[in-house]
C-alpha cells in the first residue's frame, strides 16, 4: 500500500513538473528565436534577461513543488556569503541525476543560473539545443587526441575557440556547473577504477583546467560542493515519489588566484601540480562525504 501511495505521489510531482515545463519551454525557445533573429543588444539584453527570469521562475516552480509534494529534510551549509553578481565554477561529487535538482533548489537567486559546458555539437539537439543556447550555456570545441594526431597544428585551438566563444561572460555573471568525475557513481565503477576515495569515483582534473582555460581570467571562486544521501542514492523516480528523505550538502568557497591558472593541456609541469591540487580536493570531499553519511558534525 505504501509503495502504492509513493508511486501515484511520484506520478503526480512527475505531472506538476512536466505542466510547469510546457508553460515556460515554449516562451523561453520563443525568446531564444528573438534573439536570434533580432540582433540587436538592446532586444537581445531584454531577451536574454527575461529568458534567466523564466529559468529561475522554473527552479523556483520546482522547489514549491517538492516542498508540497514531499518531506525530504534539508541539511545545507555554507551558503552565506553568496553573491548573485559573482563568478563561480562549481565542482560537485556525482551520484544520481537528483544532484542536478538538489544543486538547482540550494544555489536558487543565491548565485547567477547554473549553467553547464556543453559540446559544440549537442547545439544541434532538436528544441533543446536553441534552449540551451537561448540560455546561454558556454559551448566547448573539443578535439580529440586521434584528431590532433593527423592535424597537430590545431593542438590548442580548442581553447582558443571556446575561449572566444565566453568573452561575453566577462560583463555577465555566470555559475559554471562541473560534476569531476565524469560520470555518476556506482560500485562496479568504482571497483574498475581502483578508486583510492571510498564513497568517490577519480576526478578528471582536465575538465576543470578546460573551464580555467577558457573562463580563468574573469572566475572567482569554486564552490566546492559535497552532497550525501544518509539513507542511500535513490534514483530520479524515487525523488518524485518522494522516498529520499534527508539530503546533506556542505559548500566551501574557494578564491581562485593567478597560481591555480596555467596551460594544463601543454604544461607538464602545471598538470601535474594541477592534478595533485584536484586530488588533494577530492580526499578532503570523500572525508566529508564519510562525515556526513555518519552524522557527524563537519
Amino acid at each position: 500500500m505504501r509503495y502504492i501511495v509513493e508511486s501515484i505521489n511520484g506520478a503526480v510531482t512527475f505531472l506538476l513538473l512536466a505542466v510547469q515545463t510546457l508553460v515556460l519551454a515554449p516562451a523561453v525557445i520563443l525568446l531564444g528565436v528573438a534573439k536570434l533573429v533580432l540582433p540587436f543588444q538592446p532586444v537581445s539584453k531584454i531577451c536574454a534577461s527575461t529568458i534567466i527570469l523564466l529559468s529561475e521562475r522554473w527552479v523556483g516552480n520546482n522547489r514549491l513543488i517538492f516542498k508540497l509534494m514531499h518531506r525530504t529534510q534539508w541539511e545545507v551549509q555554507g551558503l552565506e556569503a553568496l553573491n548573485k553578481r559573482s563568478w563561480y565554477l562549481i565542482v560537485s561529487n556525482h551520484q544520481s541525476w537528483v544532484d542536478i535538482l538538489v544543486l538547482q533548489t540550494i544555489f536558487y537567486r543565491r548565485i547567477p543560473f547554473l549553467k553547464f559546458f556543453l559540446k559544440k555539437e549537442l547545439i544541434w539537439v532538436p528544441v533543446m539545443g536553441l534552449a540551451w543556447w537561448a540560455l546561454d550555456f558556454p559551448f566547448m570545441k573539443r578535439y580529440s587526441s586521434e584528431f590532433l594526431k593527423k592535424y597537430p597544428h590545431l593542438k590548442g585551438k580548442d581553447i582558443e575557440i571556446t575561449k572566444k566563444a565566453c568573452e561575453k561572460f566577462k560583463y555577465k555573471p555566470i555559475s559554471v556547473m562541473n560534476f569531476v568525475e565524469g560520470t555518476r557513481f556506482a560500485d562496479t565503477k568504482h571497483e574498475r577504477q581502483r578508486s583510492p576515495y571510498s564513497h568517490l569515483l577519480r576526478p578528471k582534473a582536465g575538465g576543470v583546467a578546460f573551464v580555467f582555460g577558457a573562463m580563468g581570467d574573469y572566475l572567482e571562486s569554486i564552490l566546492n560542493v559535497t552532497i550525501a544521501y544518509p539513507q542511500g542514492v535513490q534514483n530520479f523516480w524515487d525523488f518524485l515519489c518522494g522516498r529520499v528523505k534527508e539530503i546533506r550538502v556542505r559548500v566551501e568557497s574557494i578564491p581562485i588566484t593567478s597560481a591555480m591558472l596555467g596551460d594544463y593541456f601543454n604544461d607538464p609541469e602545471y598538470r601535474t601540480r594541477f592534478q595533485g591540487w584536484v586530488n588533494d580536493l577530492w580526499l578532503e570531499k570523500n572525508q566529508t562525504v564519510i562525515s556526513l553519511m555518519d552524522n557527524q558534525p563537519n
